[in-house]
């Protein structure tokens, strides 16, 4: 009996053909939702493209789910940039403008950033100490989530955070902005459980990678990160809060003057729980001497783990030192040691 092979539909939007022009003056940010409208409608695997040659303004704008599509890919092959900072509080509530793109409740979404770039224009939200700075892209409650080839800069804030997302993988991410731009992180990741970042870049003026509260099985791997403040759990516990993160592993990653390689941080008189964390197979520099930072609030801290880590200060005559208060775990064949402050 002959058999027909399967085809796989695949319907295809362009964000050209729902008005958008382009041209990096022109407000596209409608032409993106009416796209995203279809390609969420779609009841076959469904692409938004986002050409190549392309620079699209966008400000405040979310893509939102659940979708009648058996897959969503998002095509970002050409440039994407946040409006002034002027333009981008013009009009819209402080809530609104806490981001540049979000992407929410969309289930087995794959972004693929291949030539692609989003800048956030952030310098002139830098020198405002007082202004709601607004990250540039947040997943929010997306399961079985891809991300590849993504490069983003000079987010006002955040680059990428992850809220509430169960299953996401992000590969081969690029994330740059100066070592002086306040509040940059790379990834900000909470709520959220089995997140893999890997084979990425992330040089910023804050945390390359910050993991918060409420999340677990969270691996990073062969990361690249400085300048910043390196890979850090937390802040945990502000307010008060009840928070805990645990099941985090990192690995085989590399630091570049970085303010510390590992860092826990929790605030005091807080219900934090911090637990089965694994740092392993670090080396690089930091640019000070204080190269691992382990700060828990009392007895708080459990099954921590440093194991095959080398990094130096490259303050002259300034050898690098580990810190760590109210850490229970071990370090093995770790430089600089922590053996003394770790608690059995």
């Amino acid at each position: 009996m002959h058999r027909w092979p399967i085809q796989i539909q695949n319907s295809s939007y362009n964000v050209m053909d729902f008005g958008a022009h382009g041209d990096g003056n022109s407000d596209d940010s409608q032409a993106f939702l009416s796209a995203w409208q279809k390609t969420c409608e779609t009841q076959v695997t469904a692409t938004l493209v986002i050409p190549a040659k392309g620079v699209f303004m966008v400000k405040n704008i979310i893509l939102k789910g659940p979708c009648k599509a058996t897959q969503i890919n998002i095509q970002l092959h050409g440039k994407i940039i946040a409006p002034s900072k002027d333009a981008w509080e013009k009009g819209v509530t402080i809530e609104d403008n806490s981001f540049l793109i979000m992407i929410s409740n969309v289930n087995g979404l794959v972004v693929d950033g291949t030539g692609g770039q989003i800048d956030g224009l952030g310098s002139d939200w830098w020198k405002c100490s007082t202004c709601q700075r607004p990250e540039v892209i947040s997943f929010k409650g997306c399961n079985d989530l891809k991300v590849n080839k993504l490069t983003i800069i000079n987010s006002p804030r955040v680059h990428i955070s992850v809220n509430s997302c169960k299953g996401a993988i992000f590969s081969n991410i690029n994330i740059y902005a100066p070592h002086d731009s306040p509040n940059t992180d790379g990834f900000d990741i909470s709520a959220s459980n089995n997140v893999l970042i890997q084979d990425s870049n992330i040089q910023t003026g804050d945390d390359c990678i910050a993991i918060i509260g409420g999340s677990s099985y969270i691996n990073v791997t062969r990361v690249f990160c400085g300048p910043g403040h390196g890979i850090s759990i937390g802040s945990l516990g502000r307010n008060g809060a009840h928070e805990t993160v645990e099941n985090v592993y990192v690995r085989n990653c590399t630091f570049k003057n970085t303010q510390n390689g590992a860092r826990i941080k929790t605030f005091k008189n807080a219900g934090i729980q911090v637990s089965d964390v694994t740092f392993r197979g670090f080396h690089g520099t930091s640019a000070n001497d204080l190269a691992i930072n382990l700060a828990c609030n009392s007895l708080s801290c459990f099954n921590i783990v440093l194991d095959n880590i080398k990094i130096v200060s490259s303050l002259p005559r300034k050898p690098a030192y580990c810190s760590c208060s109210n850490v229970h775990g071990r370090s093995t064949s770790t430089e600089p040691s922590c053996s003394k402050c770790l608690l059995k």
